[in-house]
């Protein structure tokens, strides 16, 4: 760095010590709670200008700063995040869905960079780009071996500008060049609205995400299933796998099914002025419509708000896993040069007036390890109607359908890229497949890519595999292995699992997981989500328990 520059980053950082230092001694006596403050912005400055006039090597002070913000950071909550300038596109793509570039993901397989998902009507889809193309270069710098970052940087820009791919293709292994002009990529928060049932009389919506706007694509996707068919039975909202985002937009989901001027999360924090109640503003779209809403592990943050604020106006049935447990409110706040600090303020609480946060930040373990409250100490509080719910530990389903873990084939198969490169191999064969959720691999077609396997190393270790190893290593440590080997030998043998026979076992899930890939190609992610409800436990009972009323309504009531 040019020593100018040094020397004026020093000046910055100096003066902001020194004026914080002045504030305080003339606020408030040395022994002024916030004295700490400026006692150590004043140590961290001298410290850093020392680093900077006689470490023996340059430094980079942009990087140490944030490795030292990092670090002090990493005392508090996950979610509170020190945001670069070099961040902040990344940033604002999770609270608005759009980024400007050419709508497609990349991932390495050792050194080589292959195309993965391609978004549906992206430049990238119209520049004739499909998953399993490699990539050679981008404008004409040689990208094997370069990490998914730095190919991130190269792809994202401006919409409107250009860049130049030169590609082998999947299918024909043909290299070529493409120009492609970046564009605003907007990923929908809702990919995936369908009428389901019997008589197509249940409204699905697949709600990804809490982006701005996310409120109105889901008030849309039940207008347009609703003009499809009015006589609507019931509504399924699924926050599966929804991590969270915007609260304005959780309340406004909520709005969708609860009427004006209703409390649908209270936030309350160190700054009494910044409490805040959440209420609903909006005309409802229909508060009497049967509602069920699908959450799992991975629904967070805005997801368990709507989920909690249904449950607590006994407004709708919640089916599925617990969910996460997120509980806490960030905001950003400018730092100055276009950095930000993510921070939490507060907690919220859902109507009952729960918190539902699962993990206690504030009581950090020996290991610094975060402890999840005990049930002992989770308190409970009651619905509208006088159903008993409770504080701590995410939303707990009204409906419990327990989650399923794959074997270890199907998830070593997905994590060497098998089924990705067959899926490439049969849409090079096939120009089309049959509808999304209709299609299916014939047995034949099974037994072709058990073949293709063979040639595949798809080793693992099962976890008793696993297990038995770290207790050998314990018993070598110990010294108590070489008189125990015969025996430990046996074991491993008797243990020993045959691939082949995994793979015909588990053929119903691995099958699943391959034609979740294949149809990928021909219908993107609105596809996969199409497909799996072919196999769909927790959306199976959704709209079963709406097409039986009774049923739907005991779940609501309080049990005697």
């Amino acid at each position: 760095m040019p020593m100018n520059k040094i020397r004026g980053f020093r000046g910055f950082v100096a003066g902001a010590a020194l004026t914080a230092t002045a504030a305080l001694f003339i606020h408030g006596r040395a022994e002024d709670p916030y004295f700490e403050i400026s006692k150590n912005l004043d140590i961290y400055n001298n410290l850093f200008k020392e680093l900077n006039t006689y470490y023996v090597d340059p430094i980079e002070p942009g990087k140490l700063v944030k490795t030292g913000v990092d670090a002090m950071l990493d005392d508090l909550d996950p979610y509170t995040n020190y945001i670069t300038e070099s961040d902040i596109e990344d940033y604002e793509f999770m609270t608005t869905g759009k980024y400007g570039g050419i709508g497609a993901n990349m991932h390495r397989k050792g050194d080589d960079i292959y195309i993965g998902d391609v978004y549906e009507n992206s430049p990238a889809q119209k520049a004739g780009l499909h998953p399993g193309d490699v990539v050679v270069s981008i404008d004409n710098q040689v990208v094997k071996g370069k990490s998914i970052d730095d190919l991130s940087l190269l792809l994202k820009g401006s919409p409107g500008t250009q860049l130049t791919l030169k590609i082998k293709d999947a299918y024909t292994n043909a290299e070529s060049q493409k120009i492609i002009t970046r564009g605003e990529i907007e990923i929908s928060s809702v990919p995936y609205a369908a009428l389901l049932g019997p008589e197509k009389n249940i409204a699905y919506v697949k709600l990804t995400q809490f982006t701005q706007g996310c409120a109105r694509q889901v008030r849309d996707a039940y207008d347009s299933l609703q003009k499809a068919q009015p006589n609507l039975k019931g509504v399924v909202l699924d926050l599966r796998n929804n991590p969270g985002g915007l609260v304005d937009e959780a309340v406004n989901i909520c709005n969708i099914f609860v009427d004006r001027n209703q409390t649908v999360v209270t936030t309350k924090g160190k700054i009494p002025d910044m409490d805040k109640d959440y209420k609903t503003a909006g005309p409802v779209w229909n508060k009497d419509v049967p509602l069920t809403v699908l959450v799992n592990r991975s629904s967070a943050s805005a997801s368990e708000i709507v989920a909690g604020t249904m449950q607590d106006l006994d407004r709708g049935v919640i089916i599925g896993e617990r969910s996460y447990g997120k509980g806490l409110v960030q905001v950003t706040r400018p730092l100055g040069f276009n950095a930000h600090l993510k921070l939490t303020i507060a907690r919220y609480y859902t109507p009952s007036g729960r918190c539902i946060q699962a993990l206690d930040y504030t009581h950090r373990n020996a290991d610094h390890s975060v402890s999840v409250f005990a049930d002992s100490m989770r308190k409970v509080y009651s619905t509208r109607g006088g159903r008993k719910v409770r504080s701590g530990g995410g939303i707990e389903p009204d409906v419990k359908i327990p989650d399923q873990p794959s074997p270890m084939i199907a998830m070593t198969l997905y994590a060497k890229n098998y089924y990705f490169d067959y899926a490439t191999e049969y849409a090079g064969k096939h120009k089309t497949i049959t509808e999304a959720n209709k299609f299916a691999l014939t047995d034949a077609e099974f037994g072709d890519f058990t073949k293709w396997l063979e040639k595949k190393d798809y080793s693992y270790k099962t976890e008793t595999e696993a297990e038995l190893d770290s207790l050998q290593a314990r018993a070598q440590k110990e010294k108590y292995y070489e008189e125990s080997k015969k025996e430990f030998d046996a074991l491993r043998a008797k243990l020993s699992h045959d691939k082949k026979q995994d793979l015909l076992k588990n053929k119903d899930i691995v099958k699943q997981m391959l034609e979740n890939e294949i149809v990928s190609r021909y219908y993107y992610s609105r596809g996969r989500i199409a497909h799996n409800m072919q196999h769909d436990q927790d959306l199976d009972k959704a709209v079963g328990l709406l097409a039986q009323p009774t049923d739907y309504k005991a779940l609501l009531q309080v049990k005697k």
